[in-house]
C-alpha cells in the first residue's frame, strides 16, 4: 500500500510516500481503507521527534473510511461500514486525566497517512451522514480536543462569553463552531485580517488583532471563559482578559512552553486553570451526537492528495490555513 512515512532525516526532510506492508486485524482490531485524513499539529512534532534511524514511521492521527477486515472476535462492526477513527487509544471511559496506558494514533504506532491502518474496534465509531468524506476525515482529533475542553473541562453553557485566541486553527475553528451552538457569545483573536473576516463570517461576534493591544480593542471587556491553544505568546494576555472568578483551560503551547505568572494577581483574581488533552471514547462519542445534532461541519481549508502531504504539511507550519486541511488518499465513489 502507498503510505506517507517519516525516515532518513529530522524533519519534513524526512517524509515522502513509499511502499509499504499493507496491515493485518489481530483480535479485536478492524482495517480500515482510509478515504480521507486530516493534518494535525501534532504531525509536525512527531516528524521531528521521530528518531530518524528507527524503522519508517506512518504519521497522521485523523482518519475516515470503510472497514474492510475484520479481526477475531469483533462484533457488531462490519465490512463495508463507513466509520471516523478516534485517535485517543486507551481512554475509554470519561475521567479527570487520561490513564497511563494513553497513547494518540501516528506514534509510536503507524497513522492515518495510507491506504490502510488497523485500529481497535473500541475505536471507530459511524461517521456522521452530514459529513462529506472529507468532513469526516478531518473531524475526529480537533474536534474531540475543542469538545473536552470546552464542555468537560471549561463547563460552558449558553449566555457565557468565551475567548478564542488564535482562530484559523483547526481546534479553534472547532471551538468557535461549537460555542456558537450554545448559545454563546465569542471573540476570537488573530493578526491575520483575513483570519478575523472568516471567524466573523463564521459567527465569531467579536474579532480583534492580536499584535494590538486586546484589553483596548475589547473597551476593557473581560470574559467568563478563555480557551487558550497558542501558548506563551498569548497565555498572560489571556489571562489578563478573564473576569475574576472566570476560567481558562489551556491545551496548546505552539508559541512556547514556559511562562511567567503573577502568582499574588492569579490568586487575589479567584481564577480557575485547567489543562486539558484530547479526550476519552465516551467523549468522543458525545462529541459525534454534538456535531450529528447541530449539524456542525469542519471548515476545510484546502484538500492535498497524499503524494502532497509535505506540502501540506509545510501550509499548516506556517500557519497560513483555516481550518483543517485534508488529506485524500483514496476517493469514495
Amino acid at each position: 500500500m502507498k503510505a506517507f512515512v517519516h525516515e532518513s532525516a529530522k524533519g519534513l526532510a524526512g517524509t515522502g510516500v513509499k511502499q509499504v506492508e499493507a496491515p493485518v486485524p489481530k483480535a479485536n482490531e478492524v482495517r480500515i481503507k482510509l478515504n480521507y485524513a486530516g493534518i494535525n499539529h501534532r504531525d509536525l512534532f512527531i516528524v521531528e521527534q521521530h528518531d530518524p534511524s528507527k524503522p519508517p514511521l506512518i504519521i497522521g492521527s485523523d482518519g475516515a473510511g470503510v472497514i474492510d477486515a475484520i479481526g477475531k472476535d469483533v462484533s457488531n462492526i462490519h465490512i463495508g461500514d463507513e466509520v471516523v477513527i478516534n485517535a485517543a487509544l486507551g481512554w475509554q471511559t470519561k475521567s479527570d486525566a487520561p490513564p497511563a496506558t494513553f497513547q494518540i494514533i501516528g506514534s509510536p504506532n503507524h497513522g492515518t497517512f495510507a491506504e490502510y491502518i488497523t485500529v481497535p474496534a473500541s475505536s471507530v465509531e459511524p461517521k456522521p451522514e452530514h459529513l462529506t468524506w472529507e468532513e469526516a476525515g478531518v473531524l475526529p482529533l480537533a474536534a474531540l480536543t475543542a469538545y473536552r475542553a470546552l464542555f468537560t473541562r471549561a463547563k460552558a453553557k449558553a449566555g457565557d462569553t468565551i475567548l478564542l485566541p488564535g482562530v484559523g486553527s483547526g481546534a479553534v475553528t472547532f471551538l468557535l463552531l461549537f460555542a456558537n451552538a450554545i448559545g454563546a457569545r465569542t471573540i476570537v483573536t488573530s493578526r491575520s485580517p483575513y483570519k478575523r473576516e472568516k471567524a466573523l463570517q463564521l459567527g465569531a461576534d467579536i474579532t480583534i488583532d492580536s499584535s494590538l493591544d486586546w484589553d483596548k480593542q475589547l473597551q476593557g471587556e473581560q470574559v467568563d471563559i478563555v480557551i487558550e491553544t497558542v501558548g506563551a505568546a498569548t497565555f498572560n494576555k489571556s489571562l489578563n482578559q478573564l473576569r475574576p472568578g472566570g476560567t481558562m483551560v489551556t491545551f496548546g503551547a505552539s508559541a512556547g512552553d514556559h511562562i511567567n505568572l503573577n502568582i499574588r494577581h492569579f490568586f487575589y483574581g479567584q481564577y480557575n486553570l485547567l489543562g486539558s488533552t484530547m479526550g476519552s471514547h465516551d467523549e468522543f462519542k458525545e462529541m459525534l451526537a454534538f456535531v450529528n445534532k447541530h449539524k456542525i461541519k469542519p471548515v476545510i481549508d484546502q484538500v492535498f492528495p497524499l503524494h502532497e502531504a509535505k506540502k501540506a504539511l509545510t501550509r499548516i507550519e506556517e500557519a497560513e490555513q483555516f481550518g483543517k486541511i485534508a488529506i485524500e488518499i483514496c476517493k469514495s465513489e
